[in-house]
């Protein structure tokens, strides 16, 4: 049988429970305070690094902003140096051009002058040639008006060539042929055509001789006629007259105020 329990044994059992539990409070308010001094070590390491890293940041910023400023103050300098040179450059090379376009407004101005003192001298000659000319035409109209055409029949016939007519300026247009003749003297059967020049050379009698061949096409009415070809010239090259002796052609020169045929026993008149 157990034994009965006493009020005594009831207090022992209560003082063993509250000495427990204050036991438990004292190592729970120890741990609290451990955790608290944890905490708060803790606490403190974390501002202190985050306080060094917040320095360390300003450092960092402060490094960098020093050597951005000093980049920037070096590239403005660069830039600087760059631009001085560049417009010096761009002042040299201005006043360069300022110079060779002095130059060349100069030499353009020179020539100018040049081409003016060149163009009157041409002028000049122009003036002279055409003066030339016109006194030229002059002599060869009056050399055929009033020295070759009149004498023409007078001539031949005293050579047994009986022509009875002259006409000057006998032009013929027919097909591809263009041909002119300076005087045509004819009778029924005999034509004599004279080429007349102011001066004669070899090229021109020959460019005559080719007319002659193709003078019958030209002029078809004269197609069953002996025809017969003269030179008549103010001036004559030096053998031009042989030449036209050689190809068959009458040479008719000036004699002061007349012409005369030139007359050579050995010489024979081509037909064509």
């Amino acid at each position: 049988m157990a034994e009965p329990v006493t009020i005594q044994d009831i207090y022992s059992l209560f003082q063993r429970s509250q000495a427990e539990a204050d036991r438990r409070a004292a190592e729970a308010d120890r741990r609290a305070a451990e955790s608290k001094a944890e905490a708060d070590r803790r606490f403190a390491e974390s501002k202190a690094e985050a306080d060094r890293r917040v320095a360390e940041a300003d450092r960092l910023f402060a490094e960098s902003k020093a050597e951005a400023d000093r980049r920037f103050a070096e590239s403005k300098a660069e830039a600087d140096r760059l631009f001085a040179e560049s417009k010096a450059e761009a002042d040299r090379r201005s006043d360069a051009l300022d110079r060779r376009l002095a130059e060349l407004a100069e030499a353009a101005d020179r020539r100018t002058a040049q081409a003016e003192v060149r163009l009157a001298r041409a002028e000049t000659i122009a003036a002279q040639a055409n003066q030339a000319v016109s006194s030229l035409s002059s002599r060869w109209g009056t050399f055929v008006e009033n020295l070759v055409a009149p004498a023409v029949i007078r001539l031949f016939q005293e050579q047994g060539i009986a022509v009875q007519e002259v006409h000057q300026r006998v032009r013929a247009q027919r097909g591809g042929l263009n041909l002119e003749v300076d005087i045509l003297a004819v009778d029924d059967t005999v034509a004599v055509a004279v080429e007349v020049k102011s001066r004669l050379t070899q090229k021109n009698t020959q460019k005559f001789i080719q007319n002659l061949a193709r003078f019958k096409e030209a002029f078809p009415a004269y197609r069953a006629y002996q025809i017969y070809g003269a030179v008549a010239a103010i001036e004559l090259d030096r053998g031009a007259d042989r030449y036209a002796y050689n190809q068959g052609l009458f040479v008719i020169r000036q004699a002061g105020d007349s012409v005369t045929l030139d007359y050579n026993p050995d010489f024979r008149p081509q037909v064509w």
